[in-house]
């Protein structure tokens, strides 16, 4: 008889603690054993404030962590005994500082952050085949007197990788993903930050993970322009004349399937999404508008690149949410789903 395989490790991460992070984990592993048979979850926050939030949505997470201890963090990884048999386990770290929902406090800033450290490490390490991040607040993270720009940034920074890409992308047999050439910018610096070898760069993360990731034997992606009606040879800009269609020549003499330039108020039509696979846009509000309003309560954010797999909500905090058991848990649930169905292509080969 053949051994039974391996559980793969998902680690969650909770998030700012006074958003809706700690009550849609609660909800969205509320049938993790059924939901995703062959995962183990590790989620990391304070066990009390879960606990709490849990209760307070109607989550009876005794029965959800069932066999699995809650230990500290940095003890909590997967090769620990405490968490072997349990499809959910706490990794308990403490707050710095109690945590009313809807209330943001920087005493609470670092903890934050160290539960996303824990994860990548515990990533990095082996220990966890992907990790899930609930939604932070970057403000209470500066207002801590760490500089910090967004979970994306900061995960390219820890795994020393120089080039990641921000993808979001919806659910269902031929999802909506968009991706970005640029990420956190003021759109006046956008134009500055499109080069040929970063887009090409880009192209050939998009392509790789989209193989590799997502079992996708031969992705197509569309490129938008970045002026309005592309350029219109150069009449409203030549960056797609200098930057963008260079970069698609090279592209695709490495073999990737990238066309464009279009104009991104006419590229997002079924007649062009129905053959694409994921649509590169040139900066944050130009795809993801597109995205939230065609996926919002069930799109993921994906960071391509990394050596790790790291998948996230496409929301943010929520803070007028959080306590009320009101928030819809479903990105979080996809984002969960898309964490464990890329570990197992990983692990597939």
């Amino acid at each position: 008889m053949s051994a039974r395989p391996q559980p793969l490790r998902i680690a969650i991460t909770t998030g700012e603690p006074a958003g809706v992070g700690p009550e849609l984990t609660a909800r969205a592993l509320a049938d993790a054993a059924t939901r995703w048979p062959d995962a183990h979850f590790t989620v990391l926050g304070d066990a009390g404030l879960i606990a709490g939030r849990a209760a307070a949505a109607g989550v009876d997470w005794a029965r959800v962590t069932a066999g699995g201890e809650t230990g500290h963090v940095a003890d909590a990884h997967v090769a620990d005994a405490h968490v072997a048999d349990a499809h959910v386990a706490v990794a308990h770290r403490a707050l710095a500082a109690p945590a009313e929902a809807g209330k943001l406090n920087p005493a609470n800033g670092r903890y934050v952050l160290a539960l996303l450290d824990a994860a990548i490490d515990g990533a990095l390490a082996g220990e966890y085949d992907a990790i899930v991040t609930a939604p932070l607040q970057k403000s209470t993270i500066n207002d801590a007197g760490v500089p910090f720009t967004g979970h994306t940034e900061y995960l390219a920074e820890r795994t020393h990788t120089p080039r990641v890409v921000m993808m979001l992308a919806g659910t269902g047999e031929r999802p909506l993903r968009v991706a970005l050439a640029t990420t956190h910018l003021p759109l006046k610096d956008v134009a500055a930050a499109l080069t040929m070898d970063g887009l090409v760069g880009t192209l050939s993360i998009i392509d790789r993970d989209l193989r590799e990731r997502f079992g996708l034997a031969a992705p197509r992606i569309l490129v938008t322009g970045l002026n309005p009606h592309a350029g219109e040879n150069g009449y409203l800009g030549r960056e797609e004349i200098d930057v963008i269609e260079p970069a698609l020549e090279c592209a695709r003499a490495a073999g990737i399937d990238a066309r464009g330039p279009y104009p991104a108020d006419t590229l997002f039509q079924p007649r062009h999404l129905e053959h694409a696979d994921c649509v590169l846009a040139m900066f944050h509000d130009q795809g993801l508008p597109v995205l939230k309003y065609a996926t919002f309560g069930e799109g993921i954010n994906v960071t391509l690149g990394l050596p790790i797999i790291r998948t996230s909500v496409d929301h943010g905090t929520a803070l007028d949410l959080a306590g009320t058991g009101r928030a819809d848990p479903g990105s979080l649930v996809a984002a969960i789903d898309t964490a464990v169905t890329m570990a197992r292509h990983r692990r597939a080969g």
